[in-house]
This record gives structure tokens, C-alpha cells and sequence, in this order.
């Protein structure tokens, strides 16, 4: 709980900084937007044995803001918020398990290229804040169980990640992102078992984003 209200802490006084200075220099600006669509992969290792995943893909539900710094036309920073839905589907013979996440995330990163007219390349760190877990089980694609649970100890409470992408318009990129830590606790427990104990599983996402440029923002 701690570590999610200095995490909440760190986040709102970014913004409330940002917005303060976007009064007072054209510089420092928000872009609305976020990662639209979103291709998920994992890598799952239950007690050393590889599982069998299946990509995952979608629309909802992913929207951010960005708050950016531009040094000059040719290099800038940014951080921002960002909300997204992010997780992993796993088959083990006739079971399918989809597993997902919703998590907040605060990205810090730079951009150099072309950054007054939108094209460039970026890269940087995120760390999001699982907020709420969903999980369904289906046996020979008929479903049998599904629940979520709001801030769930299921996964890890605090998600780590890098990022690299392409800025190839004023509106939209192309980004892959990687977690570098383990999507599930280990050290879940449920009436004495601990389900997911030996399961291991990193995410790498592909998304194709999309942005409201400062110009197009205030007109609409």
C-alpha cells in the first residue's frame, strides 16, 4: 500500500508541474492519446517447461496524455499517464486460460528527430500500477469460470517496463514494449495453495498509437 500511494503521489504532482509551466512556455505542451491497438505476447515458463500462449489483441481499453518538453525542434522529453489493458492468453491441451490486467502507467522518455513536425524516434521507461485482474478459463472453448478482483495480489502491484517506437506522422507510431518483471506473484496465496508459484511470464506488447497533436487538442 505504501509503495501505491507514493506511486499515486509522484504521479499527480507530475502533472500538476507540467500544467503549471505549460502557462507560461510554449515549450512545455499535452498531447492527448494513446496505445489503440495492442498485439501481446508472453513468454510462460510453468516450473521451468514452456507453455503454449497465444497472441493477444485489443482495442479497449487504452488512452494516456503526454506532457512534453521540447529542448528543440530536433530533441525533446516526455512523460505523461496512461491507462492500459495488457495481458496473455496460455493452452495447455484443451484448457485456455486469458489472463489481463488494467494498469495506469506514468512513462518517462526522450524523442529526437523531426520532433517539431511529429516524425522521430523515442524511447524510455514506464512503470504502471495494476489496478484490477481478470481471469477465465474455458475447457474445449466453452467457458467455465471467469472473476476480477480490484488491486488483486495476483499479479505484481508495480509493473516495470522499457519502451522503443517510431513517430512516422503527426498522429500516429508504432511501439514495442517489455516488462521486466514477472506478471504474476509467486507468492499468491488462496486457502493454502499458491497457484501461480511456479509460473513465470514476461510480456512484450507491439501497438500501434495514436495522437492529438497540441494544434488539433485545443480546437477540439
Amino acid at each position: 500500500m505504501k509503495n501505491i500511494i507514493i506511486f499515486a503521489l509522484c504521479a499527480f504532482a507530475l502533472v500538476q508541474s507540467v500544467s503549471a509551466q505549460e502557462k507560461n512556455n510554449d515549450k512545455v505542451y499535452t498531447t492527448f492519446g494513446g496505445n489503440g491497438g495492442i498485439l501481446s505476447f508472453s513468454d510462460v515458463k510453468d516450473n521451468g517447461t514452456k507453455v503454449n500462449n497465444i497472441p493477444r489483441f485489443t482495442f479497449f481499453f487504452n488512452i494516456g496524455t503526454n506532457y512534453n518538453y521540447d529542448v528543440s525542434d530536433h530533441f525533446g522529453f516526455f512523460s505523461g499517464t496512461n491507462i492500459k489493458n495488457i495481458g496473455m492468453i496460455t493452452e495447455v491441451g484443451d484448457t485456455k486460460l486469458k489472463r489481463r490486467v488494467y494498469t495506469l502507467g506514468v512513462p518517462v522518455g526522450f524523442k529526437v528527430g523531426n520532433v517539431k513536425d511529429g516524425i522521430m524516434l523515442f524511447g524510455g521507461a514506464e512503470v504502471d500500477l495494476a489496478f484490477n485482474y481478470k481471469e477465465k478459463t474455458f475447457v474445449n472453448d466453452d467457458k467455465k469460470s471467469k472473476f476480477n478482483e480490484w488491486f488483486s495480489d495476483r499479479t505484481q502491484t508495480l509493473m516495470p517496463s522499457v519502451f522503443a517506437g517510431f513517430q512516422f506522422s503527426e498522429h500516429f507510431s508504432i511501439k514495442g514494449q517489455y516488462y521486466l518483471n514477472n506478471f504474476f506473484n509467486q507468492d499468491y496465496s488462496s486457502n493454502g495453495v499458491k497457484p501461480y508459484q511456479n509460473l513465470d511470464a514476461k510480456l512484450f506488447f507491439v501497438t500501434l498509437g495514436y495522437n492529438f497533436s497540441r494544434k488539433d487538442f485545443a480546437k477540439k
